[in-house]
Formats: structure tokens, sequence, C-alpha cells
């Protein structure tokens, strides 16, 4: 097992196949010890944070400036991200602070069965600089260790949910992940998306896996649909560009939690179908989904649900964490953006000036959109308790065209109101009063990032509004 002898030069001394990355100069070799024991691609758990070995490796060079004290809390949070992992025989072990399934529970999620089997050949997973691999998006050198081993992350395979009225568990200003397929509302609270980051599930009889980077604070769905097969997700243990790199569990192949893409392995060059996913406030899903599900607690792993590992994150004085590319100096690094990609270019709308209007009108390839926000929600990344975190808004993003009709919104004293029938709409895109009262607003695919994320992965994109 382990990985290939060009990585393990690269990284230095291992630990039984794990590396030991030092990113702060006060952080003393070896706080991230490798797993002591063998490891399967397909076994889902790890133990991490054990003892150190007596001979401890080099210090690496710092990859970023990152104070001390942030770098080696993300640290130590990777490692909390990974500790206590299930082994798959142990019993479930609810969080004492997360509520757990009642009568009314459904077990609704992805049915591993459903997936296709692992099929034999090269794994990128196990060795990305193998040579029998097809030639890779990007140089495999510049995929850092986050920390963890693989899946030392878990990922959630068969997700359970209950009804809207039994989530008392959470707060008002909690952020949730907002995703539907057809008439099939879910919620994903990022206070497990955080310590999971992954969730394989089935949403309106389709395949889908719902993720969530905390380090870009970034949320992405996609189809697990691809050329005939269906394919499951798991956590590699590596960043690209300080993002989560995902891998599959039929091929092994190393995907951009950011792009979709498969960047290295067997099904390098091909693409997942983006689904719209967005983060709002708990109050405000629960308000418009009141028969909706949301993800339960009962995720068969021990996890503080409702604790932020990575207080601090997401001061925007601070550098990314692992992040080794250039950034753009027209915005700081951890300034938060919403980011549209079209077929001529991307956009990078800027929260902070999007709070201070409230609704922010532009285009993509010709096409007319708004996005809007709304006071509410939490930041997960600030407080140690998510609840707690300082008030950042929710935003949406939306197409303007509605039935033909280009619509013109602005901020109300309750949501917004459209110029054309003064019908008032909520930040999810819903008319919830007016004329044109129970109609819905497209959602456009959009990302809600870090600055340095989204720059780097969409390089040269215009940002609006201008100031």
């Amino acid at each position: 097992m382990g990985v290939g002898k060009q990585e393990a030069r690269e990284y230095g001394p291992w630990s039984q196949g794990f590396p030991i990355v030092v990113t702060s100069p006060s952080l003393p070799p070896g706080v991230l010890n490798g797993n002591d024991r063998a490891w399967s691609p397909r076994r889902r758990s790890a133990v991490v944070g054990r003892s150190p070995r007596p001979t401890t490796p080099p210090a690496q060079p710092a990859v970023n400036r990152m104070p001390s004290t942030v770098g080696l809390l993300v640290v130590l949070a990777l490692v909390a991200s990974a500790c206590a992992g299930s082994t798959g025989d142990e019993q479930v072990v609810p969080s004492t602070t997360g509520a757990t399934p009642t009568s009314t529970s459904r077990s609704v999620g992805s049915d591993p069965s459903t997936a296709d089997p692992p099929l034999p050949g090269p794994s990128a997973l196990r060795d990305r600089f193998d040579p029998a691999l097809p030639t890779p998006l990007v140089d495999p050198g510049l995929l850092r260790s986050g920390g963890p081993p693989p899946d030392g992350i878990p990922p959630i395979d068969q997700p359970s949910f209950i009804a809207t009225a039994d989530a008392i568990h959470l707060d008002a200003v909690e952020p949730v992940l907002a995703f539907s397929v057809g008439d099939d509302h879910r919620a994903y609270p990022i206070r497990i998306m955080i310590w999971h980051e992954i969730v394989n599930d089935t949403v309106g009889g389709v395949p889908v896996a719902v993720t969530y980077c905390p380090l870009c604070n970034s949320a992405v769905a996609y189809d697990r649909r691809l050329d005939g097969r269906t394919l499951t997700f798991g956590t590699s243990g590596m960043l690209y560009n300080s993002a989560l790199v995902m891998y599959d569990r039929q091929t092994e192949s190393l995907w951009s939690h950011f792009t979709g893409e498969a960047i290295i392995g067997r099904l390098v060059g091909h693409s997942l179908d983006v689904l719209p996913v967005s983060t709002v406030s708990w109050g405000q899903w629960s308000a418009a989904h009141p028969d909706g599900l949301v993800l339960s607690a009962d995720t068969g792993f021990a996890r503080d649900y409702g604790r932020n590992p990575y207080p601090g994150y997401d001061d925007v004085g601070t550098p990314p964490f692992l992040f080794q590319g250039e950034t753009d100096d027209r915005l700081l690094a951890k300034r938060r953006v919403i980011g549209i990609l079209g077929d001529g270019g991307a956009v990078a709308v800027r929260r902070d000036l999007l709070a201070e209007a409230g609704v922010v009108e532009f285009q993509i390839d010709g096409a007319p959109m708004v996005a809007l926000h709304d006071t509410g929600m939490a930041s997960a990344l600030d407080d140690g308790s998510i609840a707690e975190g300082r008030d950042i808004g929710t935003a949406g993003v939306f197409s303007s065209v509605l039935d033909g009709r280009r619509l013109h919104l602005r901020s109300g004293p309750d949501g917004f109101v459209d110029d054309e029938t003064s019908s008032g709409w909520n930040v999810l895109g819903e008319a919830v009063s007016g004329p044109l009262a129970g109609q819905v607003l497209d959602p456009v695919v959009h990302v809600d990032t870090f600055w340095f994320a989204w720059a780097a992965f969409r390089p040269g994109s215009s940002i609006v509004p201008v100031p």
C-alpha cells in the first residue's frame, strides 16, 4: 500500500505510509504523525494523532506564512476531523450536541449497492506519480497532504434524514447547504459537513455528491453518474490549491472538489455535472421548506457537531492554509465572493459590497442575473461555536428572467420587491407575496467561497460590483 517513492522523497520520512507535514515554525515536528496500521482504500477508518515516533523527521519548509496560532489551529482541526473514525463494525455513537432521529426520521439516502463496483487498474490515490496512469491535468507534485489519510475525514455514505420540524437542535442562524432536485428539498447542516466534507446521497432519484471544503469555504454539488456508471466519493487526504481533493472508489482517480474534474488517474479529463447548491441560514431554509428533510446527526461517527474546529479561520487578514499558488491581489485572499462561471468567462460578486447594496445585477454570457443578500446567517469559520459566529448574511444568485420577462429586484422592508409587479421575494428566490406569489426564480450554479480559491481555479475572473 502507501504511495509512490517520488512522493516519499518529496515529503521526507514517512510513518507507515503517511507523510508528516509541518506548516508553522512554531509547530513541533511530528505533531501530525502517521497512521501506525495498514490502510485499505475502502476501509473508512484511520487512527491519527498517536504519539510521535522516536525519530522525528526534519522540518519541512513553510508553505506559507500563516500566523503560527492560526496555522496550529488548522492543523489540529484537521487531526480532530480525522480522529475517532468509525471502523464500520462498531456501534453508532450519535453526537451529544446533535439531535438523534425521532420516530419520524427517514433513512432515504443513497444505497451503496446502486454504485458501480471498483475496477482493477492503477490507482492515483495510492501513487499519483504512477507512470501507468494517463497524463494528469495538474502536476501531481502540487498536491499536498492535509494531514489525515484517505477517508481519515470520513464521508457519509448512508445518510439518514429527519423532518424539518424535528431539527430542534439547529439554531436559526446556523448555515446549511440547501439542495433540491424537483420537489425533494434537503438541508445539509454545516455543523455536520465541516466534519465529513462529502455526503454520497440520492436526491429526487439522482445520485449526487454534496461536498464542502472548510479551507476554501466552498460548497459544490455533483451528479455522481458518469458515462453509464455511478461513482461514490471519498476524501483523499490531499489538497490542491488548498481545496479538497476527492477520489472515486471505482477507479481511485483524484478529483478537484472545486471544479468537478478528474485531475489525476484513469478518469482524468472527465467532468461531473454541477448542480445548484446554496449556503443559507437554517431559519430561512426551514421557513421555506417545512416539509423538507434535514441531514441527521446520526452519522455513525462520534463528532462534536455544532463546534467549529477551525475558529478564526475566516479572518480576512490571514493567509489561506497550504495554498501555494499566486494570489490575485485585486482582493484580499480571504475576501468572500460568489463565483459564477459562464461560457465566456467568470464573474466574482464581492460579498461585502453585496451586503451593503442588498441586490447586485450583472450579466453572464449576455444573460441577466441577480445576486441577493439578506442578514441572519452565522459564519461557520469564525467562533468556536458555529451558532455564535458573526453574521455574514445569506446570499443567492438567480436568473432575472421569469417566464420570458425581465424582473428588476430591489431591497424592501421584508426582503425584496420587483419593480414590474411589486411582488415580494425572499433571498431563496421565491415570490412570497403579490401577483407572482408562488413563483420561483431559476437558481444559478455558483460557489460561495474565498477569493484566493476562486481566482486560483478561475483566473482572470471579473469582479462586480465595481466600487
